[in-house]
């Protein structure tokens, strides 16, 4: 990519989106394109067709999807399978008519099978049966590193797949009802502090081995692969580590600096005992994380108090 390229950034106010936006600018690319949902709706194919037509970009980074928790994912199965391919449906075939030089889709690691062997990798996908709950994003999700993989082969896109581990850092949901575990943990225990509270309670056992990469190192690594890397193969993006819930739960205390005690609910359901990601690809290509987890944590609860108004509000804040 020349410093000059035209780079559309679709989904640039989400968590992710954000965080690659940040990272182009930091490496000098100026010519960045975006649209907000009100502005383009990713889900209409003649108004995705026009902004194709008009704004012609070279590069293109579709981070755009619909998200949400668990709850949402099982609830609302339809909306998560129609609204995600229709997005990456529109977007990638109008790539393909509009002749980019390069795109990069991003999926989440929920598309392997729910009994993956650990590390996941690559080529684990389509082994096994999915999590019933997310089942619609997974499909979604699979059907776009799919799409890439026809374009490739039928018109020789340069079009390329990358599968994020769990997230977070600036732009995270903290609302309770739907938010993942990392920013749900930092609110318990910020409000528990707050309240002056003797005990915060936490879903399960404990057990449950998990990898958390800082989003930064996420929109680091996707501008990486845009630049380095042509293969057909989806590439996992994550960090090789991961640490029980329990672990992270004494950690995130810890930064918070709160002073009561944690309390384990085993009643309730632990989840899946290990997903951790094979970055073996992602390494080889030239690329490996720099924020450990600690250092991570302090930088989200710092940005966590700067924005906490609008993050209890339920909004989110786009930094940068």
């Amino acid at each position: 990519m020349h410093k000059t390229a035209k780079i559309y950034v679709a989904g640039h106010r989400g968590m992710v989106g954000s965080a690659i936006v940040r990272n182009l600018k930091e490496k000098g690319y100026d010519n960045i394109i975006t649209r907000s949902s009100a502005e383009l709706d990713l889900r209409n194919q003649a108004a995705v067709a026009e902004f194709f037509a008009l704004e012609k970009p070279e590069y293109v980074f579709l981070a755009a999807a619909k998200v949400g928790g668990i709850v949402a994912n099982n609830t609302y199965r339809a909306d998560f399978l129609y609204e995600n391919l229709m997005i990456e449906a529109n977007i990638i075939h109008q790539a393909y008519l509009n002749e980019v030089t390069k795109l990069m889709f991003l999926g989440s690691s929920c598309i392997y099978p729910k009994f993956a062997p650990q590390p996941m990798t690559e080529d684990d996908l389509l082994t096994g049966t999915l999590e019933q709950t997310n089942e619609p994003y997974a499909i979604a999700k699979i059907a776009g590193i799919k799409l890439c993989e026809a374009y490739r082969d039928q018109y020789g896109c340069n079009f390329i797949s990358g599968m994020p581990t769990n997230l977070y850092g600036p732009n995270d949901n903290y609302n309770l009802q739907n938010s993942h575990v990392l920013p749900a943990l930092i609110r318990k225990f910020h409000e528990a502090k707050v309240a002056g509270k003797e005990e915060v309670e936490i879903w399960g056992d404990g057990s449950p081995m998990r990898e958390f990469m800082h989003v930064d190192d996420l929109g680091e690594a996707c501008v990486f692969l845009m630049e380095n890397y042509d293969g057909k193969q989806f590439v996992n993006i994550g960090v090789g580590e991961d640490v029980s819930i329990k672990e992270l739960a004494l950690t995130v205390k810890e930064v918070v600096g709160f002073e009561g005690d944690l309390v384990f609910d085993t009643s309730k359901p632990s989840g899946t005992p290990r997903k951790l990601m094979n970055v073996s690809r992602l390494q080889e290509a030239g690329y490996k994380h720099k924020i450990d987890l600690r250092d991570g944590i302090e930088q989200v609860y710092e940005d966590f108090l700067t924005n906490i108004d609008k993050y209890l509000a339920g909004e989110r804040v786009v930094a940068g």
